[in-house]
């Protein structure tokens, strides 16, 4: 199945999780994924929050984020992922310049999931 972000409409969401500033958003979402294509503007954040049902991965393609999960500040460059499993924490925030464009995956809890 083919995901074309290029053609999706993109959304706005202010203070996403309490952060700050705006993320632009490009969403295709089912019963088992949230798969997203994301923007924050210099400045702009993602609250630290807790996934506790669900895992969260973040592949940065521009800009550097700056991520926190459980706690510890890490730095997130292109070509590099972050990952918050279920029962964690995280956020991400754009310290830099430019902007942060990130994709995204997050998991929907599935019950009796086997692999």
């Amino acid at each position: 199945m083919l995901l074309d972000f290029n053609r999706m409409p993109s959304q706005t969401w202010s203070e996403f999780k309490g952060g700050a500033g705006d993320t632009v958003v490009r969403m295709y979402k089912d019963v088992s994924n949230r798969i997203m294509f994301m923007k924050l503007e210099p400045g702009s954040s993602i609250d630290y929050h807790r996934h506790e049902d669900s895992s969260e991965i973040i592949y940065v393609m521009q800009g550097t984020a700056t991520g926190t999960y459980d706690g510890v500040e890490e730095i997130i460059e292109p070509g590099m992922c972050g990952y918050c499993p279920a029962g964690h924490s995280h956020g991400i925030e754009n310290k830099g310049d430019e902007d942060l464009v990130f994709f995204s995956v997050v998991s929907e809890k599935q019950a009796n999931q086997t692999l």
